[in-house]
């Protein structure tokens, strides 16, 4: 059920990629998106269906540098990526048939405007059965990609960092809450979330 799409033509061209995700859509009757972290609290389409779902072999990590929306090149803050490996619970969202080509075309603006991403349709476990949903992974090699950051760093990016849509903190913050709120448990930002509230910043 998986379809990869080439990451090295994504880096290159993000409206090939997109050419191949619609090739790659062909076999597949409906049209799904993995969500994440923000396209949970931020899809900006609306969706004919959702429901929780399981991806293996893919993690949600806050390990993406981000120097617009949530910091700056100064001050760089950080969001949520899909990186390799463990398994990640987050919505998927089906699109609306009539809609799904104009949908598709403002999700890719936003999530592939410098082609960072490898987009990939991933099999997605959910209650009622596998779908394959798209999903915006991220290369471990990619230069927005950094390693664990220790707590302390952590800490003060927290603290400071803030861009063009608010500041990591907030972004963090909206995240655990849609999670919280989709029956979701993710432990590591359960933790990030408590150590925030320990040194007082949220």
């Amino acid at each position: 059920m998986s379809t990869d799409i080439a990451p090295e033509l994504i880096a290159r061209d993000p409206q090939q990629a997109l050419h191949r995700l619609r090739r790659a859509w062909q076999g597949h009757g409906e049209r799904w998106v993995f969500g994440y972290a923000s396209l949970i609290w931020r899809p900006e389409f609306d969706a004919a269906e959702h429901r929780t779902a399981l991806v293996h072999g893919w993690h949600r990590a806050l390990r993406m540098r981000s120097r617009v929306n949530r910091g700056t090149p100064e001050r760089p803050g950080l969001v949520f990526a899909l990186l390799p490996g463990g398994a990640c619970r987050g919505m998927v969202y089906r699109l609306r048939a009539e809609q799904a080509e104009a949908e598709l075309e403002r999700l890719w603006a936003r999530e592939m405007p410098t082609g960072v991403y490898d987009a990939r349709l991933l099999p997605c476990r959910t209650p009622q059965g596998m779908v394959a949903a798209l999903a915006f992974t991220l290369s471990r090699r990619s230069e927005a990609c950094l390693a664990q950051l220790p707590d302390e760093e952590l800490l003060h990016i927290l603290r400071h960092a803030r861009g063009r849509y608010g500041s990591t903190l907030e972004y963090l913050a909206e995240t655990a809450a849609a999670l919280r709120a989709h029956g979701v448990r993710d432990r590591e930002i359960e933790r990030l979330m408590a150590l925030s509230r320990h040194h007082g910043l949220v």
